[in-house]
């Protein structure tokens, strides 16, 4: 008895069926990362301005207990705001859900708050409070808080009516079929809004670290720059993505843990 490729391909474990479906980008970052290098073998231009995906390997290994030690206090202010973000967000989702005048005050001053230039609003914060960890948190949690907002307000207002008119018409309470039917219906849009906000986390807690900090990956970038160390500062760069991809990758494995009833994709790419 023969399978098709399409139910073998069911049964690849979860690491060879990403690896397979993830093929395609595997190749093309290969072909451009081999391109550059052959580039700056032939073109002869000096490390300084251009160094070549070897040069910042091997210097970014070299370099790497700095590396780590400066990644821990970004990691550490990333966490911190995008966890307050995440309580902000939702705790003003469920006021803005339960009475409508504070929708209609609150949500104008949340997308202004986005309108705010975060190179002339980090100084800023700094000045306020110091340069310890807290305006980093701060910072961290101004760029992110909004897309969560939305997806959970998105997400209330997609419940079904048939569902909140039956618990309704049981005589539930107001909390009791937002806990019911409408909680349960944001979900899927608010794992949305964390996959983006968890990609800004990571880029605001370093953008507040250049406004001031005494360690993490944006003083590392800053003092390769002014070191006219361009391989160490990618190098930082790419620990920078590393880290998003992971935090983004716990996001995935928290929404399978957290609906597990969502069917899984159909692996047909």
């Amino acid at each position: 008895m023969t399978t098709s490729p399409q139910q073998s391909d069911w049964r690849l474990p979860a690491l060879r069926a990403a690896l397979y479906r993830g093929m395609p980008a595997l190749l093309a970052g290969c072909a451009f990362l081999a391109a550059w290098e052959l580039y700056v073998d032939l073109s002869g231009i000096k490390p300084s301005i251009l160094p070549a995906p070897s040069r910042i390997l091997i210097q970014g290994w070299l370099n790497r207990q700095a590396l780590a030690a400066n990644t821990w206090p970004t990691l550490g202010a990333t966490l911190g705001g995008f966890a307050l973000s995440l309580a902000f967000a939702f705790v003003s989702s469920i006021l803005m859900d339960f009475v409508p005048f504070m929708r209609r005050a609150l949500l104008p001053i949340f997308i202004a708050s986005q309108t705010l230039p975060l190179v002339a609003i980090a100084p800023l914060v700094v000045l306020w409070f110091g340069f310890g960890l807290l305006p980093k948190i701060l910072l961290v949690a101004l760029v992110t808080f909004f897309p969560l907002l939305v997806a959970l307000l998105q997400g209330y207002e997609s419940t079904d009516r048939d569902i909140a008119e039956l618990l309704n018409s049981m005589k539930a309470s107001r909390w009791r079929i937002f806990r019911l039917a409408r909680l349960p219906s944001s979900l899927p849009y608010f794992f949305a809004g964390l996959r983006i906000s968890i990609t800004y986390a990571v880029v605001g807690a370093i953008f507040a670290e250049y406004a001031g900090a005494a360690s993490g990956l944006g003083i590392y970038i800053l003092n390769a720059k002014n070191n006219f160390r361009p391989d160490l500062v990618l190098a930082a760069v790419i620990v920078s993505a590393v880290l998003t991809l992971c935090l983004f990758g716990l996001t995935l494995m928290i929404q399978r843990l957290a609906m597990p009833w969502q069917p899984p994709r159909e692996r047909r790419r």
